[in-house]
C-alpha cells in the first residue's frame, strides 16, 4: 500500500517537473501568462513555469521578410505606377508586439502601403525612377516612427521595381524620340551654318567667286551620289552617266562662267 502511494507521488512529481519545463530555442522568446495575465518573458534556454496555471506564447525575434505585392500609386506629376517592394523587420519587444497590436503583420503591411504611396506622391516620375536608394531610406525612416509603438524594428526597405503601364511607356518613348529628333535637327542646322561660313570664307579668298561656288556645288553633288551608291538601302541607282557628266559640267562651267569667257574672247 505504502509502495503504491509512493509510486503515485513519484509520478506526480515527475509529471509536475516535466510539465514545468519550457525550452526556448535560440532566436525565439516566450511570454508567460498565468491565468491570462502576463507574468514574464522567457529567454532562449531552459525555463520553468507553473503547470496548469501558466501558459506560454512563443514567437520569433529573428529578422523576417514582408513581401509587398505590386501596388498602385500616383506620382507628383500624376503618372500612375505600380510599386513592388519588400520590407525586412524584426520584433525587438515581444511584449509590446503581442499585446499592443491585434494583427502585427497585417498592420505592418497596411502601414507600408500607406507610407509608400504617400512618399511616391511627393516625387515626380523622373525622381522616382532615378532615386531608388533615397526612396528606400525615406520609407525606412517613415515606417520606423509608428513601428516603434508596436515593438518592431524596420531593418531595411527595398523597392525592387517601379512598373509603368504600356500607355505610359509608349508616351515616354515618343517623348524620347521627339527629343532625339530635335537634337539631330539642331546638330544638322549647326553643321549647315558651319558649312555656309566655310563656303563664304572660301569665296572671299577666291579670285573668281562664282567659279568657286560652282565647283563647291559640283563637289557636294558628286559626294552625295557616291554616298548613296554605298548605302545598304540604295544599292542600285538608275542614272545615265552621260547625264551626270553633263550636269557636273554645267555646274562647274555654269552660264555665268561661259558668259564671262565669251565676253573675254570678244
Amino acid at each position: 500500500m505504502i509502495e503504491s502511494i509512493l509510486g503515485a507521488i513519484t509520478l506526480m512529481i515527475a509529471g509536475y517537473l516535466i510539465g514545468s519545463v519550457r525550452i526556448i530555442e535560440e532566436g525565439d522568446q516566450g511570454l508567460v501568462q498565468r491565468l491570462g495575465e502576463y507574468q514574464r518573458t522567457l529567454q532562449p534556454g531552459l525555463n520553468f513555469v507553473v503547470p496548469l496555471m501558466d501558459s506560454v506564447v512563443v514567437d520569433t525575434v529573428r529578422e523576417q521578410l514582408l513581401d509587398i505585392a505590386p501596388q498602385n500609386a500616383i506620382t507628383k506629376d500624376s503618372v500612375p505606377i505600380q510599386v513592388d517592394a519588400v520590407v525586412y523587420w524584426k520584433i525587438k519587444d515581444l511584449y509590446t508586439a503581442y499585446y499592443k497590436v491585434e494583427d502585427l503583420e497585417a498592420s505592418l503591411t497596411n502601414l507600408v502601403l500607406s507610407v509608400m504611396r504617400n512618399e511616391l506622391g511627393q516625387l515626380d516620375l523622373n525622381e522616382a525612377m532615378s532615386a531608388m536608394n533615397k526612396i528606400n531610406e525615406a520609407l525606412k525612416v517613415e515606417l520606423q516612427k509608428p513601428a516603434d509603438s508596436w515593438g518592431v524594428e524596420v531593418v531595411r526597405v527595398d523597392v525592387q521595381e517601379i512598373i509603368l503601364s504600356q500607355t505610359v511607356r509608349d508616351s515616354l518613348e515618343k517623348q524620347i524620340a521627339a527629343k532625339t529628333e530635335g537634337q539631330a535637327t539642331m546638330t544638322k542646322t549647326s553643321a549647315t551654318v558651319n558649312s555656309i561660313k566655310q563656303i563664304a570664307e572660301a569665296l572671299q579668298g577666291s579670285e573668281d567667286p562664282k567659279a568657286m561656288l560652282h565647283y563647291l556645288i559640283a563637289k557636294d553633288y558628286v559626294a552625295s551620289n557616291e554616298a548613296m551608291s554605298k548605302s545598304d538601302n540604295s544599292k542600285i541607282i538608275f542614272m545615265n552617266p552621260s547625264v551626270l557628266n553633263e550636269a557636273v559640267s554645267d555646274l562647274i562651267n555654269g552660264p555665268d562662267i561661259d558668259s564671262n569667257s565669251r565676253n573675254g574672247a570678244a
